[in-house]
């Protein structure tokens, strides 16, 4: 008979699933694992917006090309090879790539560049580009500034102050020479008598007795000159707010002519300029000598005296600088002068001096006597041409002079370059021999609206 023996079962796996009871503990354990991550995530999330830090930038060392270090938002610090750090932006507005800069750290912390950064995002995102604003603010800022001192009248003004501030102002487009003329004028005849004084406490008798001392020495044009600038002074102070705008010129209104000395100028007949088209028409219908209806045409076009014309060479011409210089020793009216006086032709007369060289180019004279192989054309010829045409009494070929005067004063033109045109200004012991050549270029442009006037008039 056999005998058995019984074993417990072995099992060699799992059939279910092994369940435990958690403990308290357990539990406790979990929520400080999840505390952790989730701090930990939090703080990777601080790092990730707080961006560059100071000391990242203060450890941003210089190489050889420029590079960035990104912050966020498109804000970037730039460190420059020569150790410069600055804060820039970049963003696109309406297609186009732009760069924004937010000021240079550390005088620009990060905090700061980003407080900046954010404005500028605002405005981005509200459709305004934030540099074409921030320009727009500076140009108002500064005209505001410039407003403000403009009208800002600084205490203790003088005379002198107010001069030199002209003057700086007036002298930027003007010549060396003439501002030197200018400027040696006012430090000796107008700064040492009023420059010490309050521009508004100078009264207006005490400016003619100024002006009246140049004229007393023998400088006549000079102290019409220094009453212009005295002018000018002034009214540069009253509109740039050194000056009550409310206020009073002295010299406004001064005319020269009578606090200064008489000049002595020709008294010739002559007409007012509303019976000039006429006679300009008349002029070129002319059907007497063909020598003196030009005589007539250029004397009209320079103003010269007839003797100054009449009497003219062929070589005083200057083709290439549009030029007519006249000796000195021909200028019978001014036997002070110490140069040539100087026409600058316009180009009409350039014209009509092309056509009379065609007819007398070979005599050496522009108009040579009809009767005499040596002299020139008679003083009375242009006379008599006026008489015929019907104006015996009425006109005088000097005539021109007074027209043209009065038509150029009346048009705004400066007073000294219509006078050394009409070679009225005087030289004096102080000036010597007065350059004749000076204010050429304003005085061409004068003599060129003159021509183009007698056009106008000539078709009327």
């Amino acid at each position: 008979m056999s005998r058995s023996t019984s074993q417990p079962p072995h099992f060699c796996g799992h059939f279910g699933p092994v369940t435990r009871k958690v403990t308290t503990g357990d539990v406790a354990t979990q929520e400080k694992s999840d505390h952790r991550k989730r701090k930990s995530d939090h703080s990777e999330e601080m790092v990730k917006a707080a961006g560059l830090s100071n000391l990242k930038c203060q450890k941003a060392i210089p190489k050889r090309r420029p590079y960035r270090i990104p912050d966020s938002g498109g804000l970037a610090l730039l460190v420059t090879p020569g150790g410069g750090k600055l804060w820039r932006w970049r963003y696109r507005f309406e297609g186009k790539m732009k760069q924004m800069a937010f000021g240079l750290y550390p005088d620009v912390s990060p905090v700061d560049a980003r407080a900046r950064h954010a404005q500028a995002r605002q405005l981005l995102a509200n459709g305004v580009d934030p540099m074409a604003l921030r320009k727009q603010t500076k140009e108002q800022k500064k005209r505001a500034e410039q407003f403000e001192a403009a009208i800002e009248k600084p205490s203790g003004l003088t005379f002198e102050n107010l001069t030199w501030k002209w003057f700086a102002w007036w002298k930027r487009d003007k010549k060396s020479d003439y501002v030197d003329d200018v400027e040696s004028r006012l430090k000796r005849d107008i700064i040492p008598k009023v420059g010490k004084r309050a521009p508004e406490d100078v009264k207006r008798m005490e400016w003619v007795s100024v002006i009246q001392a140049i004229d007393e020495r023998g400088a006549r044009d000079l102290a019409r000159r220094a009453l212009h600038n005295v002018n000018q002074i002034y009214e540069f102070g009253m509109d740039n707010g050194f000056l009550d705008q409310n206020g009073v010129n002295p010299v406004a209104g001064i005319r020269p002519d009578k606090i200064l000395s008489k000049v002595v100028e020709e008294h010739f007949a002559s007409l007012p300029i509303s019976k000039v088209p006429d006679l300009l028409r008349k002029m070129r219908d002319y059907n007497g000598s063909a020598l003196t209806r030009i005589a007539m045409e250029l004397l009209s076009l320079t103003f010269l005296r007839t003797n100054e014309l009449i009497e003219g060479l062929w070589p005083e011409i200057d083709w290439k600088n549009k030029l007519w210089r006249i000796p000195k020793e021909r200028m019978k009216g001014r036997p002070d002068l110490k140069k040539p006086h100087i026409v600058p032709l316009s180009k009409q007369s350039i014209a009509m001096l092309k056509r009379l060289r065609i007819i007398t180019g070979d005599s050496g004279r522009l108009f040579p006597s009809a009767t005499d192989a040596v002299g020139y054309m008679s003083n009375n010829t242009i006379l008599k041409g006026l008489e015929r045409m019907g104006y015996k009494g009425l006109m005088t070929g000097h005539g021109w002079r007074s027209i043209a005067s009065t038509y150029l004063h009346e048009k705004g033109f400066d007073h000294e370059h219509i006078e050394l045109q009409l070679a009225h200004s005087k030289e004096d012991k102080v000036s010597g021999a007065y350059n004749y050549a000076k204010y050429l270029e304003p005085r061409a442009a004068m003599m060129q609206a003159w021509a183009d006037a007698l056009d106008q008039l000539g078709e009327r």
